[in-house]
């Protein structure tokens, strides 16, 4: 599966980046929880340089808790302080503001030392579609300032947004890389709804996501869906769903798409349980 999406806009969040980062003193570098390699940009480290960096993993409350604990680790014996949010909820929120202060608290000494006029510290969020950054910026400013969407590519423009007297925000709209070849990687974000539905094959996305599943998630699978069956192929497990859920169209037949719909949407609500997609690579 190869995947080309690379809409204009995303040219110009790059551009715009590039153009932005002499003002900025520290990069949130967001991230979903379930997938921090896959929803990891490659081209954000090349972008950013050596500026100061915090990995936000969102979404962490729908990610599998003991995974999530080795992401953690995996980032801090990099020397990278790995904050889990939730953007929705504000949970983790007080832990970021604290570490953007404090990351930017040298450089403010500096400042003062020199009898410069202290200023707030100047944040550039970044992130892939739909990886939670509009929702992160509400939750900071506590208030609507971003737009918000429930799919990938709302976000556009920029933006300056004022968090108290203490952080100055700089948002960005989510930004892909321009052909993705990896095959897993391509379906993690599918999985996860980084990339629009719309350019894709539901139906495989889903029985792939079955397949996964049914490998490592196998009791939630099972619960959730109240499987009770033997079943020899993920394609067997995908038509007891739709029968057990009405997915069906005349004649008693199995409707995939409705069913492939169903699936990737309880998913990514959670609702099937607290999946991680990735662990860290040693």
């Amino acid at each position: 599966m190869h995947i080309n999406w690379f809409p204009g806009h995303m040219k110009k969040t790059k551009e715009l980046i590039k153009e932005n980062l002499k003002l900025v003193d520290v990069v949130v570098e967001l991230l979903d929880a379930r997938i921090p390699i896959s929803s990891k940009n490659p081209e954000i480290d090349g972008l950013i340089g050596n500026k100061t960096k915090v990995v936000v993993l969102n979404k962490f409350d729908l990610s599998d808790p003991k995974i999530l604990d080795e992401w953690i680790k995996y980032y801090h014996d990099k020397g990278i302080c790995a904050i889990p949010i939730n953007s929705l909820t504000g949970e983790g929120i007080n832990r970021l503001i604290h570490e953007l202060k404090l990351s930017f608290q040298d450089k403010l000494d500096k400042m003062l030392s020199k009898g410069m006029k202290p200023r707030a510290a100047r944040v550039m969020i970044v992130g892939i579609p739909n990886v939670g950054k509009s929702s992160l910026i509400n939750k900071l400013a506590g208030k609507k300032s971003a737009k918000t969407g429930n799919k990938p590519g709302v976000t556009r423009g920029k933006q300056w947004i004022k968090i108290k007297k203490d952080l100055d925000l700089f948002d960005t709209p989510g930004i892909l890389w321009p052909k993705i070849d990896d095959l897993e990687t391509g379906l993690k974000l599918a999985f996860t709804g980084a990339i629009k539905d719309e350019i894709l094959d539901i139906d495989e996305i889903a029985f792939k996501l079955v397949d996964f599943l049914n490998e490592n998630y196998k009791e939630e699978l099972f619960e959730r869906f109240k499987l009770t069956g033997e079943y020899e192929s993920s394609l067997e497990i995908m038509e007891e769903i739709a029968r057990n859920r009405g997915c069906l169209v005349s004649g008693n037949m199995v409707d995939y798409t409705k069913v492939s719909r169903l699936i990737l949407d309880e998913f990514r609500k959670g609702i099937i349980g607290r999946v991680t997609l990735e662990k860290p690579i040693e």
